[in-house]
């Protein structure tokens, strides 16, 4: 079985609230997530597949995705 944490790694990304500044409508209207806001942070929520494709142009602007 796989390990809980590295499934939850492939299906989110937490970032710090100031990360997403200009780009959370353009994430949100591009792929298929949902963004939970916090007071510290955002997750960004979805399939693998969509993950990566967020992760990967959030990566292209300029945003630190570890």
């Amino acid at each position: 079985m796989p390990d809980p944490s590295s499934l939850r790694d492939s299906t989110q990304i937490v970032l710090p609230r100031r990360a997403l500044d200009g780009h959370r409508e353009c994430l949100e209207n591009r792929f298929t997530v949902t963004v939970v806001e916090t007071a510290e942070q955002y997750r960004i929520i979805g399939s693998p597949v969509e993950i990566k494709a967020a992760s990967d142009y959030l990566a292209r602007n300029g945003v630190a995705v570890a």
